[in-house]
């Protein structure tokens, strides 16, 4: 593939991904050069493995100790997204993850979320669990509440649009493990088809119930060991994981057009069922995946033989890896020369199966793969499959770090998706051309605004600390211009209510500046004029004002990968104290009921509606004063009510008569 475009190929241009042992892209590649095991013993918040594990299978017991976990999985900026401690408690932690996922893959695609408010971007998520809408249900019919709507699956994509304003397809897919790799699938489609210029397609799966682990272990497809061994003649079964992972997707042609970053390119991509080419609707068909796979390399116009990578289903499964195994050697390696064997490994060995969001992470470690040239080992592979025939399928699963043959044509990758409702999934990717060398940075005292913004101070000087971590000599940034970081920061970047703002011509300038350790730059003589111009415009910017950054720069400059946004997080989950501050006055009645369900913080001149106290919010806010006070609150006397002093004067006035 070089960088032409044949109007039907899409460019992956941003990424991001909440994995075990991996909060981000960069890290999952570090976690996955250095051969780790990121599955651990089962957390307590989750459930208490120690009551129902059983290494035998019994009745109601879980045969594994351990899975795949995402740390965290209950913290959220919900004053980031403008909602109440209430509501990001009420809401699944799926949906809220992948709302920060989204936004840090929109931020790596350097896509502004406010310029993209209205488009007909649309977003398609693999997702096959809704564990706590099932656990609210399980409390008993006295605790079901109206809350629980925004927990239905449909409303997982649903969530994005609205928060982002997308007005595309918003569609939830579900074909089981396959789920997130039909979603990239519908993606590609839909943007081949001119239905929308841009898509986010996703996966998550948040495993808080052990209810499948325990009908799994009854199936005996559950791995005791908690770790999914592909192609191991030991694999038992696989090993359930969180995930949540979003990739962000254009038309090849129009991310050339725009100066998007290109990550890599889908060139093709093919779904089908195994029909009756099983004996059973669980059971996988070689014949269902051999098809698929045919499928897919002749929509991407890719003889098999030249695909250098697959990243395969992968589960450790008896059932499975033998049958896939022989489809991949069938296809993919006829013709094939023997000195160039199919790679061939799996990100299940290292993070356990994220079932509907398990394929979507295999793409992203197949990305990763392509950019870096190398394959990561795939794990727990001490004795090949006995009914795999090695000698005869040109195919080799590395043990170690193995670099892409260095061959005349970008590399090729595949990867593979299955479901257990015999949906067979398989997207063709290509390394994408490599882009001019940046030319090397011009000490010429030229100077530049850096302009960054956040949603709350706290996060607006985190950003500063890491932006000067970032330019540090020995940070990620030092290899890209000084122009190219602060045209991407201006120009890429969606600009907040809280600022900061620093002149410099150098990355050791910029990075000081932040730091605060030096005062303005002092530009050379021929560049003073422009210098008092920019420190000009970085005071407007500071003081709120709109810059047309367009004009500030002139030429358009080169996108380049810049720090991710700060997250202010806190713990919301049910039955626990959380919420966020409420200023002066943080023990009275009216501050404790305001930290459940302001969106914001507040004052004592706060408008009520300012702070997202809603209609939905006074009727909460009414049931819980009745409960509190013992008494009837008269609900038009509350609606009257217009700014948070006047409801800490009400309220002090309900709690006098019990003094």
């Amino acid at each position: 593939m070089n960088g032409s475009d044949d109007g039907r190929s899409v460019a992956v241009i941003g990424m991001a991904c909440r994995l075990p042992g991996a909060p981000g892209t960069d890290e999952l590649w570090e976690l996955l050069c250095g051969g780790i095991d990121a599955t651990s013993e089962t957390p307590p918040e989750r459930y208490d493995v120690d009551t129902l594990y059983s290494p035998r299978r019994r009745p109601g017991r879980i045969g594994s100790r351990r899975a795949g976990y995402v740390d965290e999985v209950a913290d959220f900026d919900a004053e980031f997204f403008g909602m109440s401690a209430t509501e990001a408690v009420e809401l699944d932690p799926q949906q809220r993850l992948l709302l920060m996922t989204a936004y840090e893959a929109l931020e790596d695609a350097g896509q502004r979320p406010d310029l993209l408010a209205g488009s007909r971007t649309g977003v398609f998520v693999g997702n096959a669990r809704s564990d706590y809408l099932e656990s609210a249900f399980r409390q008993g019919l006295d605790a079901v509440t109206a809350a629980q709507f925004h927990n239905f699956r449909s409303l997982i994509p649903a969530r994005l649009s609205y928060e982002f304003d997308f007005r595309g397809p918003s569609e939830v897919i579900d074909t089981a493990c396959s789920s997130s790799l039909v979603a990239v699938h519908r993606a590609v489609q839909s943007l081949r088809a001119g239905e929308i210029p841009l898509a986010l397609a996703a996966g998550v799966n948040i495993k808080l119930r052990p209810d499948e682990g325990v009908l799994m272990t009854q199936a005996g497809t559950l791995a005791a060991d908690g770790r999914s061994k592909f192609a191991d003649a030991d694999a038992d079964g696989h090993a359930p994981s969180d995930a949540v992972a979003v990739v962000v997707l254009k038309p090849l042609g129009l991310a050339l057009a725009d100066g998007d970053r290109i990550r890599a390119v889908v060139r093709g991509s093919a779904v089908g069922n195994d029909g009756r080419t099983s004996d059973s609707v669980l059971n996988p068909s070689l014949a269902g995946q051999v098809e698929v796979l045919r499928w897919a390399y002749a929509d991407a116009g890719v003889e098999p033989g030249d695909v250098d990578y697959v990243e395969a289903h992968g589960a450790g499964s008896p059932a499975l890896d033998a049958l896939e195994l022989r489809a991949l050697g069938e296809v993919l390696g006829r013709g094939r020369p023997a000195e160039r064997p199919l790679l061939v490994g799996s990100v299940k060995t290292n993070i356990g199966h994220a079932e509907a969001a398990g394929s979507l992470a295999g793409l992203i470690k197949a990305v990763l793969c392509l950019e870096h040239g190398q394959v990561p080992p795939s794990l727990h592979l001490a004795t090949p499959r006995p009914d795999v025939d090695w000698a005869g399928l040109p195919l080799a699963v590395p043990g170690q770090v193995h670099d892409l043959p260095d061959l005349d044509r970008p590399a090729l990758a595949g990867v593979s998706g299955q479901g257990s409702s015999a949906l067979n999934a398989h997207v063709v990717l290509g390394q994408a051309s490599r882009p001019a060398a940046p030319p090397e940075p011009v000490a010429d005292g030229a100077p530049y605004v850096l302009a960054l913004s956040a949603r709350s101070p706290a996060a607006l000087a985190e950003l500063v600390r890491a932006y000067a971590a970032y330019l540090a000599p020995d940070g990620p940034g030092a290899e890209h211009p000084v122009r190219d970081i602060c045209w991407s920061a201006a120009l890429r970047r969606q600009h907040h209510e809280h600022r900061a703002a620093v002149v410099g011509s150098s990355h050791e300038e910029l990075a000081a500046a932040l730091a605060g350790a030096a005062g303005p730059a002092r530009p050379k003589r021929q560049w003073r004029e422009r210098g008092a111009l920019l420190a000009a415009v970085a005071d407007l910017y500071r003081a709120g004002a709109a810059v047309d950054w367009g004009q500030v720069f002139g030429l358009p400059g080169r996108y380049v990968p810049l720090p991710r946004y700060p997250w202010q997080t806190r713990r919301f989950w049910p039955g626990e104290e959380s919420g966020t501050d409420g200023g002066a006055d943080g023990g009275d009645l009216a501050s404790r009921v305001l930290r459940e369900h302001a969106r914001t913080r507040f004052d004592d001149g706060s408008a009520l509606t300012d702070i997202g106290i809603d209609s939905l919010a006074k009727l909460r806010i009414v049931v819980e004063l009745n409960k509190i006070s013992g008494g009837d609150i008269d609900p038009e006397e509350f609606g009257r009510l217009r700014t948070v002093g006047e409801l800490r004067r009400w309220t002090r006035a309900l709690e006098a008569p019990a003094r």
